[in-house]
């Protein structure tokens, strides 16, 4: 008998409750400007904690008008090998291993 109260009813999918008194938090429109000339207005709650930047739908990172600009952060460039080698040899140092390893090689010592 259970089977028969809910049928024709998809359950998960609807909801028996009506929006008609449903009471919407407030919300205020927030502008970001984005550096393509794009302009995003998103809708956030009152009280919710609105973020400097946004990610404009082109990629580019939009900035909230009339906000604070977020610091800017040195980023630490990645290494390359080179840069390490150089670290720990000079550049003279470095052409004389190349001239003895390149004797070697001529000289037939070297493995090929």
């Amino acid at each position: 008998m259970a089977d028969r109260a809910l049928r024709g009813m998809r359950l998960g999918t609807q909801s028996m409750e009506t929006p008609a008194h449903a009471e919407l938090a407030e919300r205020r429109d927030v502008h970001y400007d984005c550096p393509n000339g794009h302009i995003l207005t998103l809708p956030f709650s009152v009280e919710a904690d609105v973020p400097l930047s946004w990610e404009c739908h082109c990629g580019a990172l939009a900035l909230l008008r009339d906000g604070d600009r977020p610091q800017e952060t040195e980023e630490k460039t990645q290494r390359t090998h080179w840069d390490m080698l150089l670290e720990r040899r000079t550049i003279p140092e470095l052409e004389e291993l190349l001239d003895e390893r390149l004797q070697l090689l001529r000289a037939g010592r070297l493995g090929s």
